[in-house]
């Protein structure tokens, strides 16, 4: 197996390989153009999205400056909205589902590194998918950590450290974030 379809299984794999390496070089390549590209009209940062990212679905916006590791393991549904300053570190899928609105400098979490400090000493990093789900909301500078599912309708509130899965239609808040009681 290549350290590209360990990462990929979200097996540990050594993030300095060569071909990884090449990877985020031509990922960092095209967030110079993307980001470059604040001025232009919707549909051409839509098109240069689609060079990148695994599915960008109609209508999906994401406003300059962005930041990824990869690009090419992030699928962005339908009206999906990414605002300033997010940071998507993909090395395992991460998927945004159709209308979900995310606020600006939020940071959604993929990669994880091994608890063992001996794996860590090693260079070895893991990933864990994370899953937003349709039109939920998660508010400016929320950080939403590996393995991660927020449900459709689910509210993040600003600033929270997501650490749980979130479950449809309910809102959390703080650090660690926890589920507010309804009422």
């Amino acid at each position: 197996m290549t350290e590209r379809e360990k990462m990929l299984a979200g097996l540990p794999y050594r993030p300095g390989d060569p071909e990884l390496q090449a990877l985020q070089a031509a990922a960092k390549h095209w967030m110079v153009r993307y980001n470059a590209a604040l001025a232009a009209p919707p549909a051409e940062r839509r098109a240069l999205l689609r060079q990148q990212l695994a599915a960008v679905g109609d209508g999906a916006v994401v406003r300059p400056p962005f930041h990824c590791d990869y690009g090419g393991n992030i699928t962005l549904g339908n009206g999906a909205f990414l605002n300033f300053n997010c940071v998507v570190l993909d090395v395992v899928a991460v998927t945004i589902g159709d209308g979900a609105q995310i606020g600006p400098g939020v940071q959604i979490i993929a990669a994880d590194h091994p608890r063992d400090a001996e794996s860590r000493r090693a260079g070895l990093e893991f990933g864990r998918p994370v899953h937003i789900g349709r039109n939920a909301w998660v508010g400016a500078g929320a950080i939403i950590l590996p393995g991660v599912s927020i449900g459709e309708d689910a509210i993040i509130g600003a600033g929270s450290v997501v650490t749980r899965n979130v479950p449809a239609g309910a809102t959390a808040f703080g650090n660690p974030a926890r589920l507010r009681a309804p009422g």
